[in-house]
């Protein structure tokens, strides 16, 4: 087995290609742990926040949004970027009321995870909300999104049969089922 210190690619030239509101572009050289180099092309995003927020009868708020990139709308847990210097629970908290208009009396962390570790480079932080107390929404002025509420056991069905394909919500639905054993 190779030790991890072994599996390190260095940087050996840094060649930056875009710079944008939330995420910059940059094609590095690096060197490979076999001595030959290579080329990695990385998307640097802001890191992201998602909440699966459980009501009283154990629905999931959810959204559903038109997603550019994709061509089509998709079924989604809240979720947004963390603004400059955010700590995450504060950010996760904004996202779900400015999303859904819900406020919880409980919240706690599900975790991170990193969506594609291959070139891009963000954390999201997954968080489960209860005790909600339903608020006004406060969507952003170019965001667009239905508000559902679907049943837990929905949605565990939804994300393993393939329904769900967004990455975040998949991700925080098993990991409640498996956490909170439902």
């Amino acid at each position: 087995m190779i030790e991890e210190k072994d599996l390190v690619e260095k940087t050996l030239r840094r060649e930056d290609k875009f710079t944008g509101k939330i995420l910059s572009v940059h094609v590095d050289e690096v060197l490979l742990p076999n001595g030959h180099t290579s080329t990695r092309e990385v998307v640097d995003h802001v890191d992201g926040v998602a909440v699966l927020a459980l009501d009283e009868g154990n629905r999931v708020l959810t959204v559903t949004q038109y997603r550019y990139v994709f061509g089509k709308t998709l079924l989604e847990l809240p979720a947004g970027k963390l603004d400059p210097g955010e700590d995450p629970v504060t950010g996760a908290l904004r996202e779900l009321k400015e999303e859904t208009g819900a406020v919880p009396d409980i919240f706690l962390p599900l975790g991170r995870i990193i969506p594609a570790p291959g070139c891009y480079g963000e954390v999201l932080h997954l968080f489960l909300a209860r005790g909600l107390h339903m608020e006004e929404q406060h969507l952003d002025p170019d965001e667009f999104l239905n508000v559902e509420r679907i049943p837990f056991d929905e949605m565990v069905h939804r994300c393993l049969n393939g329904e769900i394909e967004d990455a975040k919500t998949v991700a925080a639905v098993l990991k409640a089922k498996i956490q909170l054993n439902l």
